[in-house]
């Protein structure tokens, strides 16, 4: 029988082996809260946020509970924009890396 890893494992390896990786990853979640696809983007930063800074770290960080965040960031989570916005500040900080938003209209 062959031993599989799940998908959380895999990414959460390649996010601590590549930091490009891990900057795409966290700019795949904002594109697709961006785009109104807000519980894949919640579950993509999610799966970032655990293979990053864990969500312990992320609170003291940010003065929010962890359990507040991880529900914040599950499926049925809703999260303020003031808590969503000073997340993704610190991850961004984090991370080393800048997200702007652009139009695609000329």
């Amino acid at each position: 029988m062959v031993l599989t890893r799940s998908f959380k494992d895999l990414v959460q390896k390649r996010v601590g082996e590549d930091p490009a990786f891990g900057a795409a990853l966290l700019r795949e979640g904002v594109d697709t809260l961006l785009a109104g696809d807000v519980e894949t983007g919640k579950a993509i930063l999610r799966d970032y946020i655990k293979a990053t800074v864990g969500f312990e770290k992320l609170g003291e960080a940010v003065g929010t509970q962890p359990k507040s965040l991880i529900r914040m960031f599950g499926a049925r989570g809703n999260p303020q924009a003031r808590n969503l916005f000073g997340v993704l500040s610190y991850l961004q900080r984090e991370a080393g890396v800048e997200l702007h938003v652009a139009s695609t209209r000329q």
